[in-house]
């Protein structure tokens, strides 16, 4: 991956590098060092996206704190910014409600949304309904990984207007052989919007960077970053 060219210019839109707020990297110094070989691959901005879902309550204040906190730390090339990663539960469903969100992208206008990878939310049609009727455009993150979701899945919130974010790591058999065979077909279909790495440490940093990738797939996804709008 380091030496494809697909990471020149890059800008990931979802990672999990503001320390110490979910299951992601715990330390600044972790950040500040994953960031550093973000520079040196030539990534240009990152969407640090933390969990915010019933189990990890994040406050979006506190969240925008500890995003001062960094970037008051961080004296690289790379544009930060910070978004969620909003499960689709009963608290992400309060917080629309109050307009207690980090939307994704310059405008404000996305809000980048996941599922358990198992099962769907009850009612999830109408909570997508409930994210447009509040002026957002929900994106769906790695769709590639929700077990439960088939091809005309797929298809069906494509045709409601919902927005697919590729992990990359998909494409290298990181999270194991069908996930990868999920998000080869849907690159293939045309159907992703926005790439991410999901990054949540320096290990999966590292071998992030140094897994192989096709000329083939580097093409494909350029694609997407070409087309990307946030």
């Amino acid at each position: 991956m380091r030496d494809s060219g697909l990471l020149e210019g890059f800008r990931d839109c979802h990672c999990h590098l503001l320390p110490s707020v979910d299951d992601g990297v715990q330390e600044v110094e972790e950040t500040l060092e994953i960031l550093g070989l973000w520079e040196q691959a030539g990534v240009s901005e990152v969407w640090l996206t933390p969990h915010i879902m019933e189990d990890v309550p994040n406050q979006t204040t506190k969240l925008k704190q500890r995003f001062i906190d960094l970037t008051a730390i961080y004296q690289g090339t790379i544009k930060l910014h910070l978004a969620a990663e909003n499960m689709m539960d009963r608290l992400f469903l309060d917080r629309l409600a109050s307009h207690d969100l980090l939307p994704i992208g310059k405008d404000g206008a996305h809000l980048l949304v996941e599922t358990s990878y198992y099962n769907p939310p009850m009612d999830m049609e109408r909570i997508i309904d409930q994210i447009k009727e509040n002026g957002y455009t929900p994106i769906l993150a790695h769709p590639e990984r929700y077990q439960y979701m088939e091809l005309e899945d797929y298809g069906k919130w494509k045709g409601k207007g919902i927005l697919f974010q590729l992990n990359i790591s998909s494409l290298v058999g990181a999270y194991g052989p069908m996930v990868q065979k999920k998000a080869e077909t849907l690159l293939n279909k045309g159907f992703y919007d926005y790439c991410g790495t999901d990054t949540h440490s320096i290990d999966s940093a590292e071998i992030f960077l140094e897994s192989k990738i096709s000329k083939n797939t580097v093409k494909k996804v350029q694609q997407i970053v070409i087309n990307e709008i946030l």
